[in-house]
């Protein structure tokens, strides 16, 4: 996941054209393609592994609540996406003339990420049961993500442009809010998805 998301801002770093490179606009944008793209790497894994193995029926088997499964994902999930986002952002810094050290940055990146694996771990674990599970994934979960994507985007673009906080408060308050319903929700659904 890391060296992936790493390439991808590389790679977009030297090809844009330098008009377009210095401009601030497309920063911010190509910040969270790298996080999404590494991301889903990881959330198809989350599950893949302990499906393969026959370990995922031991957790069902397992005299606890299927919300602990899922809460024990998306919190290992989210572990895995913060460390890519630890790596990938002074990267990012470096080649985008930005500061690594913006931390107006961190309840944008937490609460973006947060939406992500939450979203993600429950559309991994519909999809692990699918003969063409790394394809449904991506298929599923961009639509619904989207609307974070898109708040966190414009989040990004105003902290990095260092506007005044009242620019992003709507936008982390629409993430915080879709954060909260992408917590509700699964807690109640997962057992039947994953036993589906």
């Amino acid at each position: 996941m890391a060296v992936f998301s790493l390439l991808v801002v590389l790679v977009f770093a030297f090809a844009l054209p330098a008009k377009l490179q210095d401009s601030k606009d497309v920063a911010p944008g190509l910040l969270w393609i790298a996080f999404i793209f590494a991301g889903v790497l990881g959330l198809n894994r989350s599950f893949i592994i302990e499906k393969d193995r026959g370990s995922l029926e031991g957790l069902l088997l397992a005299p606890l609540d299927r919300s602990a499964i899922f809460l024990g994902k998306v919190v290992g999930n989210f572990a895995f996406i913060v460390t890519v986002e630890l790596l990938t952002i002074p990267v990012f810094s470096l080649l985008f003339n930005y500061s690594a050290l913006n931390w107006g940055l961190i309840p944008v990146v937490v609460l973006g990420t947060l939406g992500f694996a939450e979203i993600g771990t429950l559309f991994a674990a519909m999809a692990v049961n699918t003969r063409a599970r790394e394809v449904l994934l991506p298929v599923l979960f961009f639509p619904i993500m989207l609307p974070v994507v898109i708040a966190a985007v414009q989040a990004t673009a105003a902290v990095l442009a260092n506007r005044p906080f009242e620019e992003v408060s709507g936008q982390l308050q629409f993430i915080g809010f879709f954060d909260i319903i992408f917590f509700i929700l699964p807690l109640l659904l997962f057992e039947l998805v994953i036993e589906e």
